[in-house]
């Protein structure tokens, strides 16, 4: 299962802020919620209006991300008078939902880990429209792209309340100094950076391509930046086809540096054996590497490796190959499956800037709301990641593969996962990849 998280925000923190960031983590428990500093949209919902109300929320997260989120409820509750109550669906969203939803007691709210879902259960009718007051608080706090994202065939749906960043190249300041070599700012410099620390003796890149959600990432990337983000809309709407010149390019970008056997830790049979997060402690702990491409959540398995972040540990943002300097996101969309006045009313906190400022000052979390200012996060390194976020504005988009059908994009050995390792393998068969790539997300579309 892909890792779609923020939890790179523990003690400890303290990041450089040319390629990292800082601070200290918070407690998780029951404490009641920060309150809310205010921002740039109408306030939700009035106080004390749902008294005796009660609203079910479902979604995938425990431990120290259910309690997090717990804060918001409670920061909820105390507005308005409504009693929350909280499911964990566990990892499977779909197997949790569906026999609720057929047995018709559904939870008023549910997270979907996925946007797919929401045209999946818009489809068999077991979403319910969002009300004006909550589009409200979407069109004054999100980008018309994280609108559509929630959309299903025009109508409203969802609200994208939380978010991953996947634009990250994490590296192991040693094996750079040792290099002498600096965070590369472009795909070139990347590539001639690789190729010095490589001819330092170290191998540049610790790939996790046992992992294929992790190739995935890395396309999409290279894509966002090289393709823009019309084509990169296009292409995960399968409205162009996977042999177009614009995945050829992006192919042949990645090809330089993952085509070059010496620049990947093990070679290329190695690198296909590595899986996330044996990648990440090869990088860190091990020593073995200097850089592993993936998203904020690699700080924490470099904490568990025994690195500290800012010092051993740090991060530079992903390399333009292009014109874009690319920002994709993972998340999570809340929606209602009750057309009840409690539903509606948390799905419209969860919008508001005011309720994102509560869970922003939070460890483990970043906000798609352009509105909730970064200031209000816990650390230097979700205070930058957030700004990447907002500066990027319409040109930010969501995880490709999580937007297809999951028998394209996001299932073991199948589909684009395996397509992208065989490339790996023999990188010289661009055409015939894309070749099957078409083929195999024609299908996942029909």
């Amino acid at each position: 299962m892909r890792r779609t998280i923020i939890t790179a925000t523990t003690a400890g923190l303290a990041l450089a802020l040319a390629a990292c960031g800082g601070g200290s983590t918070g407690t998780t428990g029951t404490a009641t919620a920060p309150a809310a500093s205010g921002g740039a949209s109408s306030a939700p919902a009035a106080a004390k209006t749902l008294e005796g109300v009660t609203i079910e929320v479902a979604a995938k997260w425990t431990g120290p991300e259910q309690a997090n989120f717990q804060k918001v409820l409670d920061a909820f509750q105390a507005k308005t008078g409504a009693k929350v109550t909280y499911s964990s669906t566990g990892e499977d969203t779909g197997a949790y939902l569906g026999p609720r939803i057929q047995g018709g007691s559904p939870p008023d709210v549910a997270i979907l880990p996925q946007p797919g879902l929401v045209q999946q259960y818009a489809d068999a009718k077991s979403l319910k429209p969002l009300t004006p007051e909550v589009i409200k608080q979407i069109d004054e706090n999100y980008t018309p792209y994280w609108k559509e994202l929630g959309s299903a065939d025009g109508q409203v749906y969802g609200v994208l309340v939380k978010a991953a960043h996947k634009s990250l190249v994490w590296y192991r300041d040693q094996a750079f100094a040792d290099a002498g070599v600096q965070p590369p700012a472009t795909w070139d410099e990347l590539v001639k950076a690789a190729q010095t620390v490589a001819d330092s003796g170290t191998p540049p890149l610790s790939l996790c391509g046992a992992s294929g959600w992790t190739l995935t990432d890395l396309f999409e990337n290279v894509y966002l930046s090289t393709a823009g983000p019309e084509n990169y809309t296009k292409l995960s709407k399968h409205e162009i086809p996977w042999t177009d010149p614009s995945v050829t390019t992006a192919l042949e970008k990645i090809a330089q540096l993952t085509g070059k056997k010496e620049f990947l830790l093990g070679g290329t049979s190695g690198a296909l054996q590595t899986d996330f997060p044996t990648c990440v402690t090869q990088v860190y702990g091990q020593d073995k590497a200097a850089m592993v491409i993936e998203a904020d959540f690699v700080g924490t398995t470099a904490e568990e490796s025994g690195a500290k972040l800012g010092e051993e540990a740090k991060y530079f943002p992903f390399p333009k190959a292009g014109e874009t300097a690319p920002v994709v996101l993972g998340g999570d969309i809340a929606v209602a499956l009750k057309d009840s006045k409690g539903a509606m009313a948390l799905l419209e906190y969860l919008a508001s800037t005011e309720g994102g400022e509560v869970w922003a000052k939070l460890p483990g979390y970043l906000s798609p709301n352009r509105n909730v200012s970064p200031d209000n996060y816990p650390s230097e390194l979700t205070k930058q990641l957030a700004q990447t976020i907002i500066s990027a504005g319409e040109s930010v988009r969501y995880d490709m593969s999580d937007l297809a059908p999951s028998a394209f994009g996001g299932t073991d050995g199948k589909g684009e996962w395996k397509l992208l390792q065989d490339f790996v393998r023999d990188p010289s068969k661009i055409k015939e990849i894309q070749k099957s790539l078409e083929a195999e997300a024609a299908k996942a579309w029909k």
